[in-house]
Formats: structure tokens, C-alpha cells, sequence
């Protein structure tokens, strides 16, 4: 008879949502960083400490997985900028200045919060992950839109064009995305105090008013 002590059980897996959740986590990092193009499945599964055939179960293929990464990618924005453009509309009829102000505030504040989901846009501007041109429709455009349209309510009758508000729009989405893949966290202060004098600038509506206890 052994006197050995018996053997521990095997730690049990982990669970399957868990699982999941480990393997957008590593993708989305992963897709940011690298790109869909320069990510492979055997990369997103070292780094989510899984192998290739559990990640297959719980993901589907590369492609699944990425469609997956960009629609929480949009769902995040999406909830941001609705919020925002609410707030938007309650302000803009007695104060377009501070409207507008607060909504470049908290669009740089998701970007700087979230830079994961600037990085994933810069990539596919970058020509990456081309076969899936149906995102920018699908994510990119519906949003710009709202933004445009609501942003139109604010500008004064002559101050703008309407085609002139649009490119604001994606001079802010451009320059925002730009800058957080930057990474210098000191010239925060002084990119948001660029970036709310250009588009009051562009859109014919005065300087912002200095604020107290504002946000670097």
C-alpha cells in the first residue's frame, strides 16, 4: 500500500463565457496593436491561454471573431455619442457654445478612455482587414451621420455649410483617433483646447468660454 497522498483533482475549466470573454479580450488587443491582417488565430489563443481548437468552439474563425471585436467596438461608441448628442439637444437651444464644447469634450474623453477602438479604426484606414468593407456602412457612417445632422441645429443660419459641418465631423473623428494613438497623455490639455477652438472655429459659432475643474 502507497503512502503517497493522492493526487489533486484537475483545476476545473474555466467557464464557456469566460472563455469567451478571454478570447475577445486577447483579439481586441491583439487586432488593435497588430491589425487583422498581422493577427493570426494562433496569436489571439497564446494569448488568451487557450488552444486553437477551443477558441474554433467558442468564436467561430478569424473573421467571426473580428466582426465580433468591431461590433463592441461600435455598440461602446454608439452609447457614448447617444448620450452625448442628447445632452446635446437640451443645451445647443440657449448655449450652441458650451453644446458643442461638452460634445468634443466627451467624445476625446471615450477615445482617451477607450484607445483600443480608435486604434481598430486607424488600422482599417490603414487598408486593413479590406474584405470587410461593409463596416464603415454599417458602424462608421450612421454615426458621422447623427453627428452631423444634430451638429446642424447649432450653427447659425450662413455660418456653415452643410457640407462643411460633415468634415468637421470627421476632422474631429481624424485628428482624435490621431492623437490618442499618440499616447502623450501630457499634451491632453492642450489638444482639447485646440480641438474645441477648431470646430467652434469651423463652425462659425465664437471661442469656448474657459471652464473650472476642467477635465486634462
Amino acid at each position: 500500500m502507497s503512502d503517497s497522498p493522492p493526487a489533486s483533482p484537475a483545476p476545473a475549466p474555466p467557464p464557456a463565457d469566460a472563455s469567451r470573454e478571454r478570447i475577445i479580450a486577447a483579439a481586441t488587443s491583439l487586432f488593435a496593436e497588430h491589425g487583422y491582417d498581422g493577427t493570426s488565430t494562433r496569436r489571439i489563443a497564446a494569448d488568451a491561454g487557450l488552444n486553437m481548437a477551443t477558441v474554433a468552439y467558442h468564436v467561430g474563425g478569424k473573421p467571426d471573431l473580428y466582426r465580433e471585436v468591431m461590433l463592441r467596438a461600435h455598440l461602446a461608441e454608439q452609447r457614448v455619442l447617444t448620450d452625448a448628442l442628447a445632452a446635446f439637444r437640451e443645451t445647443a437651444p440657449t448655449d450652441p457654445v458650451a453644446a458643442v464644447t461638452e460634445l468634443v469634450d466627451r467624445y476625446l474623453d471615450f477615445c482617451l478612455d477607450q484607445p483600443h477602438i480608435p486604434a481598430l479604426w486607424m488600422r482599417r484606414w490603414l487598408s486593413d482587414a479590406a474584405e470587410f468593407a461593409d463596416l464603415e456602412a454599417a458602424y462608421a457612417r450612421p454615426l458621422i451621420e447623427a453627428v452631423r445632422d444634430t451638429v446642424r441645429e447649432a450653427v447659425p443660419a450662413g455660418a456653415a455649410a452643410p457640407a462643411d459641418v460633415e468634415m468637421t465631423v470627421w476632422t474631429v473623428l481624424w485628428s482624435t483617433h490621431g492623437f490618442c494613438r499618440s499616447g502623450i497623455r501630457a499634451e491632453v490639455p492642450r489638444f482639447r483646447a485646440h480641438l474645441r477652438a477648431l470646430v467652434l472655429r469651423d463652425l462659425g459659432l465664437g471661442a469656448p468660454r474657459p471652464r473650472e475643474g476642467e477635465r486634462g
